[in-house]
């Protein structure tokens, strides 16, 4: 089961047979593939400056209020791997509001 708040909520599941080495098959399920939405209809609420030594995690708990959604800053930022957001001191991350 997938959480709500999951980014991966809403996306269609798909299954897929496969047979093992033994010749028995099985049944897998999968969620299908997530593409980043475009941050372009996003409204940016505040620019954060990365301060040293700061996770994403602890700034997305100021903002966001809940730690796991870091997902939404990567998204507006149209970032795939998090820890690019806070490599460099003095970089700005952007916090927006989702489009719906």
């Amino acid at each position: 089961m997938i959480d709500p708040t999951s980014r991966y909520a809403g996306i269609e599941t798909s299954r897929i047979t496969v047979t093992d080495g033994d010749g028995v098959s099985r049944e897998l399920r999968y969620v299908k593939r997530r593409f980043i939405p475009s941050a372009e209809g996003m409204m940016t609420l505040v620019e954060h400056i990365v301060a040293q030594g700061e996770r994403l995690d602890n700034i997305t708990a100021r903002y966001v209020g809940d730690p796991t959604q870091f997902w939404r800053i990567c998204d507006a930022n149209n970032v795939i791997r998090p820890d690019e957001l806070t490599e460099t001191i003095g970089g700005r991350i952007i916090i927006a509001l989702p489009s719906f």
